[in-house]
């Protein structure tokens, strides 16, 4: 599995948008040009509208994966431009979806530390937004979802910024795991390892507890 990567993009919220069904939503992300600051709740410059799914420290960064993104704009016959899937970091080199959960990320030079958390989980607002007929179902099936990252080190970041995997952890639970639920002696090995960001330890005790009563 490659250890580097590159940022093709950073974006942020634009206007928000108003989504029948759904009301206003910062989906909406355009590319930035120059260095922007991360703390430990994201971009300076981004928001979110529904804070009761989107952001907080285990949700501060999205990042998706150019390889993901242009195999749906091929499927779909459009153009699906940096920032289209809700994503703060568009990236290359790195299969995002397949990240191990921990894993760190080094970003840049000016000392930005990312680490992964949990898989991006589609929802009716991104539905919205796509206008695909069964966006949410067939996006969720297909499971290329991107990952959410915390901050550990803030720092700034910009397009062509190098990624770096400077750790990776044993348990081998990938953040498609805790999308699927699959590949349970990881998760459990996940959970064993302790110190577990709240929300990773929710989705892998979820679907733990989900397989021991099927």
């Amino acid at each position: 599995m490659s250890t580097t990567g590159r940022i093709l993009a950073v974006c942020a919220a634009h206007d928000d948008v108003i989504l029948d069904g759904v009301g206003a939503s910062a989906i909406d992300k355009r590319p930035l040009s120059g260095p922007v600051e991360v703390g430990e709740l994201g971009l300076a410059t981004d928001h979110v509208c529904d804070t009761k799914h989107h952001g907080g420290l285990d949700q501060a960064v999205y990042a998706y994966d150019d390889a993901e993104a242009r195999r749906w704009a091929d499927e779909l016959g459009r153009d699906l431009p940096h920032g289209w899937f809700g994503e703060n970091l568009r990236v290359s080199g790195l299969l995002v979806t397949d990240a191990i959960v921990g894993e760190r990320w080094q970003v840049g030079t000016d000392g930005l530390l990312l680490e992964t958390t949990i898989p991006r989980t589609p929802c009716r607002t991104f539905g919205a937004w796509a206008g695909e007929p069964r966006w949410v179902k067939r996006f969720m099936e297909r499971g290329d979802t991107g990952a959410y990252l915390r901050v550990i080190s803030p720092g700034r970041v910009q397009p062509d910024d190098e990624i770096r995997v400077v750790h990776r952890p044993t348990h081998g639970a990938t953040v498609r795991d805790l999308l699927f639920g699959t590949n349970p002696d990881a998760l459990r090995a996940l959970l064993d390892s302790g110190n577990l960001p709240p929300k990773v330890h929710r989705e892998a005790t979820r679907h733990l507890s989900r397989a021991k009563t099927s």
